[in-house]
């Protein structure tokens, strides 16, 4: 049963003046799942990208176009919507993708990582860079995170929609080890347009601990082609990008470019074609779903389409390691083909609430399955 998003007033003073969540402002979005719930648990400037949590239970944002991060306050009081927020860094370029790791913040901008010290909820001394002299222009957002195996991973998109690379940064996943030996970043994956979002598989089946990335393809070969992609991701092996896409898809342009000697890795799972996902979260705090087997997948949209296509979550189910199952979870942020909101990031917080940023309107949504 779909149930639509209820919406209520509600101001995040006095820790940041923000814009109001009326009920007028916000999409009526639809969760396709019996009894599950969706209301605005808050709202930022436009541009908001991608979430971590702190611990505490509040919310850390990426202000992307606003060159800030946020932390948003939890539900303390029980009327379902945050208790605030608080600006924690400004002045950034680009931030875009964050994570928490041994006390410190991580903030991925455009041409550099940077980290501070994060202590009871607030920077407490000076930045560091930890990685600097990354490519600017292009695909310009940044992801990290950090894996099971101890490196951080961090995502470099294409300075273009479709060419030959001159920077080895390009169109790959990097990693490295902040402060040590291994502090040098090396690459892991090639071939990877833009893999804004990516994810390790939990749980104990056969591809647990196996990294998941999605990627949006190329522009300019039609509205069905090349479809978006899902990827396993193996350092060492390079996934086609610019010269073959999906699972065998010539580019007309690079195919006859392509390195020698070099084999392409297909992806496990494609999507529409231009509906670029850019986040992926494998849920793991629902009592009913064993962890790993299934994702939650943040559309943003298309824009090269004579018909628009995305806007939604989608719910991936992992039958055994090769099969996937692939249906609409969130749904309304596109009305015929007016879009009123553009989903980038979802989170699982440790107590099953799952959160969905909006970077069109600045909504942060707050989704409660059945229990």
């Amino acid at each position: 049963m779909a149930k639509a998003l209820s919406v209520a007033l509600f101001s995040m003073a006095p820790c940041l003046a923000l814009p109001r969540a009326a009920a007028d402002d916000a999409p009526r979005l639809i969760v396709h799942e019996r009894d599950a719930e969706i209301s605005v648990f808050a709202r930022l400037p436009a541009g908001i990208r991608l979430m971590v949590e702190d611990g505490t239970g509040a919310l850390i944002v990426s202000g992307y176009l606003s060159g800030k991060v946020f932390r948003i306050l939890p539900d303390r009081n029980g009327d379902g919507r945050a208790d605030g927020a608080i600006t924690l860094l400004e002045g950034l370029n680009l931030p875009h993708g964050l994570e928490l790791a041994d006390g410190w913040l991580y903030v991925a901008e455009e041409h550099q990582v940077m980290r501070w010290p994060y202590r009871d909820g607030r920077i407490a001394g000076k930045g560091r860079v930890v990685i600097s002299g990354m490519p600017r222009g292009g695909h310009v957002s940044r992801t990290i995170r950090r894996g099971p195996d101890g490196y951080f991973y961090l995502s470099i998109g294409s300075s273009c929609n479709v060419c030959i690379e001159k920077h080895p940064w390009r169109a790959a996943i990097i990693r490295f080890r902040p402060g040590g030996k291994d502090g040098k970043p090396e690459i892991c994956a090639r071939g990877l347009r833009n893999s804004v979002g990516f994810d390790w598989r939990p749980g104990k089946q056969l591809g647990s601990g196996w990294l998941y990335a999605v990627n949006a393809g190329r522009d300019w070969l039609g509205d069905d082609h090349p479809r978006e992609e899902l990827n396993v991701i193996f350092c060492g092996r390079h996934y086609g990008w610019p010269h073959v896409h999906e699972e065998a898809l010539k580019d007309p342009d690079f195919w006859n470019r392509r390195p020698k000697n070099v084999r392409f890795t297909p992806p496990v799972h494609t999507f529409a074609a231009h509906s670029t996902p850019l986040s992926i979260r494998f849920l793991r705090h629902q009592p009913d779903i064993t962890p790993g087997t299934v994702a939650l997948i943040a559309r943003h949209g298309s824009w090269n389409r004579s018909k628009k296509v995305g806007y939604d979550v989608v719910w991936l189910e992992f039958q055994g390691n090769r099969r996937i199952i692939h249906r609409p979870y969130v749904t309304g942020f596109l009305d015929g083909q007016s879009v009123l909101g553009r989903p980038v990031d979802v989170l699982e917080a440790r107590d099953g609430s799952i959160y969905i940023t909006d970077d069109h309107t600045g909504f942060i949504y707050r989704l409660r399955r059945p229990r």
